[in-house]
């Protein structure tokens, strides 16, 4: 299955600069499986299929773009993560990654409890059935009704992020007659290698109470007072799409310290710690992300070996993997639009979508994979940058990529591993319209987050 060329841009053998650009696949037809979600394949036609359905099939249906999450992959790690910690462990999901309704019942139903950050977030677990006990509420400035609703309903815990939010929800708390779980979220001066927006732990930031100069300490001094609240636990996040467990190492030795400061001085064990969650994933080739027993492995050792030296019984471990588990699983399908060559740079092809359902390109740098999914080609590939439509020079899906050099408007085109914060940072810039999410498994598909209509836009301006 083939069409004619177009006058296509540089091909790999005329700009190719050593060392700069990841090279191209030997054949640009193959799926490299780390980055796609575990049931894509090529079928004999050459049409790449998820769920067994094929991705034009998909885009007859449901249009383009949108984003189609391979569900069954997502139950899948959303049970390793909860097999690979066991009974004696807490796996939080992080809402903020892509949370729906369905995603929730998803994970009531696999064994995971949820993690908040808002009282949307808060709105839709509950809605779809997410027992309260086992949500946590985050967030670095928690509004009161937020506070007061996570509190009526009977959250497992709050995560405090500053010393005001320590009397805030102990007053509240009091206020309703209850005592709230909470834990403490420290920063404990790690500098994750992450991209500088999502490093979390290091002091120079908006997240957390400060390790450095006792303030910690202090929090927890101030938490222990309070009759409005029991505190659980001392709770960590260095950061996001992390590859090396040395941070993990250095923020545990630390949260453990404190842990045996808290003991010395209070003659009190916390008998929790949440060591966050930020683990990689593969959007290209190059990345290498652990898997869950891996992950748990090492952690429950480090945590061990803290407490044992530091003469502590081992805490209870949680994690919060929200990447981890929805990114591999759902990819964003696009149609070509128009292909412009820039002859001795590259080739520009742009797509339906853009920044507004993939900010992170524009917003962290970050680098995807992106494949031809409609058909096969055995033409040449060509470097290409894959753009939207929006009025912006920055509007980058993928930044660097090869492209068969046959590529052709009405192509359909994909990049992988965009579960996670593509949808849940999706706008209306240039008042498009958010794509879909469609969850496909076992040659069926369903709309599990309709796509926006132009009514939809209206219906909020009311001037």
């Amino acid at each position: 299955m083939s069409r004619s060329a177009h006058p296509a841009g540089p091909r790999h053998a005329d700009v190719y600069p050593e060392g700069h650009y990841t090279a191209p696949a030997a054949d640009l037809n193959v799926l490299d499986e780390k980055v796609w979600a575990r049931t894509v394949r090529r079928n004999s036609e050459g049409v790449v299929t998820v769920g067994g359905i094929e991705v034009s099939r998909l885009a007859e249906e449901f249009g383009t773009p949108a984003y189609f999450l391979d569900e069954s992959d997502f139950r899948a790690r959303c049970r390793a993560w909860a097999g690979a910690f066991g009974p004696d462990a807490d796996v939080f999901y992080a809402g903020k990654a892509f949370l729906s309704r369905a995603v929730v019942r998803w994970l009531k139903e696999e064994g995971l409890n949820l993690d908040v950050c808002s009282g949307g977030e808060l709105t839709t677990a509950l809605d779809a059935g997410m027992p309260a006990e086992r949500i946590a509420f985050h967030g670095n400035n928690k509004s009161a009704e937020e506070i007061e609703r996570a509190v009526r309903v009977g959250v497992g815990r709050i995560v405090l992020d500053s010393f005001q939010e320590i009397v805030r929800v102990a007053h509240i708390a009091q206020s309703l007659g209850k005592r709230q779980r909470v834990q403490i979220r420290v920063t404990v001066g790690v500098e994750a290698h992450t991209h500088e927006f999502i490093a979390t732990a290091h002091e120079d930031q908006k997240f957390g109470i400060a390790l450095a100069d006792g303030q910690a300490a202090e929090a927890v001094r101030r938490a222990l007072r309070l009759d409005g609240i029991e505190l659980i636990g001392i709770h960590s996040h260095i950061g996001s799409q992390i590859f090396d467990m040395a941070g993990f190492e250095v923020s545990a030795r630390r949260v453990v310290q404190l842990l045996a400061e808290v003991r010395d001085e209070h003659g009190v064990e916390l008998p929790e710690i949440d060591l966050g969650g930020g683990l990689g994933i593969a959007y290209t080739s190059e990345d290498d992300p652990r898997e869950p027993h891996e992950i748990a492995k090492a952690l429950h050792e480090i945590v061990s070996r803290e407490c044992e030296a530091a003469g502590l019984a081992t805490p209870r471990i949680s994690v919060e993997p929200g990447r981890a588990i929805v990114g591999p699983t759902a990819f964003t399908l696009y149609e070509v639009g128009t292909i412009k060559p820039l002859e001795g740079l590259r080739t520009y092809v742009s797509v339906d979508g853009g920044m507004s359902d993939n900010i992170r390109t524009a917003l962290y740098d970050a680098e995807y994979s992106v494949a031809l999914v409609s058909r096969t080609s055995d033409a040449e590939p060509m470097l290409v940058r894959v753009v939207g439509k929006h009025c912006e020079s920055g509007d980058i899906v993928v930044r660097d990529a090869f492209l068969p050099a046959d590529l052709a408007p009405g192509d359909l085109i994909a990049v992988p591993a965009t579960g996670a914060y593509c949808r849940s940072m999706a706008s209306n810039y240039n008042h498009a319209l958010r794509p879909p999410v469609v969850a496909v498994n076992d040659g069926q598909a369903r709309v599990i987050v309709r796509r926006e209509t132009e009514e939809d836009l209206l219906r909020l301006d009311v001037g």
